[in-house]
């Protein structure tokens, strides 16, 4: 059983015990568990379901594991001509869900 959400304008293929990186969000220091309810498409042994957007009555319960680094990435700015180079490094921060469940309703 699989289902491709959508979070932060990306899509994401997940099933159960997958580990996910979403964009960063402001959460309460209590919450440890996520829900995503934007469900693109929806599929398990005998059912087929795709969403015209979204598929009503399913949801993607995540449980939050913490904030995580992407890789770091080297972006340079060059002015031709005036012998100016810059190199800048940028680490963008995720947060790390572990797919719990998939409801079906």
């Amino acid at each position: 059983m699989y289902a491709i959400i959508e979070d932060g304008g990306k899509q994401y293929k997940v099933q159960q015990g997958d580990k996910v990186c979403v964009e960063l969000k402001d959460l309460p220091e209590e919450q440890q568990s996520l829900e995503f309810d934007r469900v693109l498409f929806y599929k398990d042994d005998e059912t087929t379901l795709v969403g015209q957007p979204l598929v009503e009555g399913t949801k993607v319960v995540g449980k939050v594991n913490g904030i995580a680094q992407g890789p770091k990435l080297y972006p340079s700015q060059y002015q031709r001509r005036k012998n100016s180079r810059r190199r800048i490094g940028h680490r963008q921060k995720y947060l790390e869900v572990e797919i719990t469940e998939i409801v079906r309703e």
